[in-house]
């Protein structure tokens, strides 16, 4: 995964379920809205399609009743009075209005006759030419009640639609946050032990942390040297031998030094010399002595 290197499983997981989450919310939240909206447009259209066939019965007074929602897709509108109108027209007056309101180019329209809810006309508008079919061209229907009822046969919803770049945005803009301007270094657990000190005159050791610190001064200790310490600390006032320390410090760990043992003595030397208590002494041809008064 691209952010594993720099974000913990933790965060991981986190980020895993805010997609999640906000993924379900434009699922469940997209359809609904975008619906609405079709369902809106659809009812100004069929309003417009009544209004022109009424005009085109010289008609301007007679009431359109509300446009119903009665089913999937499929809407419904009818008339205070009756009309006619030629199939013709018709199918013209209801492509412009649809044209008009960007609705989609395919679906069926069917003329009922409101006494006994026959079909009277029907008609259906594919993209494909051949599916295409218009009857009856040039007859009048006669003047009658009738109700108009429009299915949608194929609705296309838009995937990249303006919701779904804002989500997205969102969800980035979050992410660049998090990685390039709120990641926060975790901080280290102390590993055991690490608060225990060992007492030398007025220093404190820290063994597991390589450092001693007196008062508010801290020093910090190579490997090597905190190494050589703990055994010094280990044996106060007593004669270590250069044999054991090399043993313990080097060669126990596969290498063989020369005058490396006096570098570090006198490395530790200078660190200690602020506690005039604390005497770091060569015993000659023997070893050395951490002598503490």
């Amino acid at each position: 995964m691209l952010f594993t290197p720099i974000m913990s499983k933790k965060r991981i997981y986190s980020y895993s379920g805010l997609i999640l989450i906000i993924f379900l919310t434009w699922l469940f939240s997209k359809p609904s809205q975008e619906q609405t909206e079709f369902s809106e447009k659809v009812k100004i259209a069929l309003r417009d399609v009544g209004n022109k066939l009424l005009l085109t019965n010289k008609d301007s007074t007679s009431l359109i009743f509300p446009v119903k929602e009665i089913g999937n897709s499929k809407y419904e509108v009818s008339f205070e009075s009756k009309l006619t109108f030629e199939p013709t027209a018709f199918v013209s007056i209801v492509e412009k209005s649809f044209k008009k309101s960007q609705l989609p180019e395919e679906y069926r329209v069917e003329v009922i006759q409101c006494t006994d809810k026959e079909v009277a006309y029907s008609y259906e508008i594919s993209q494909q030419e051949e599916n295409t079919i218009i009857p009856c061209a040039g007859r009048f229907l006669p003047s009658n009640c009738y109700t108009i009822q429009v299915r949608f046969t194929e609705i296309k919803a838009s995937f990249f639609s303006a919701s779904t770049f804002i989500y997205l945005f969102l969800l980035i803009i979050f992410i660049l946050m998090e990685v390039f301007f709120f990641k926060k270094k975790q901080p280290e657990k102390p590993r055991e032990g690490s608060d225990i000190y060992e007492s030398i005159g007025s220093f404190h050791f820290y063994p597991e942390q390589n450092k001693l610190v007196k008062q508010l001064m801290e020093i910090n200790l190579s490997r090597k040297e905190c190494e050589l310490l703990q055994i010094f600390v280990a044996n106060p006032n007593q004669i270590v031998t250069r044999d054991e320390l090399t043993k313990k410090v080097w060669e126990d760990n596969g290498v063989i030094v020369g005058r490396s043992l006096d570098t570090y003595i006198s490395k530790l030397r200078k660190k200690l010399k602020d506690d005039e208590t604390i005497k770091l002494t060569n015993v000659h041809g023997v070893g050395y002595k951490l002598e503490i008064s």
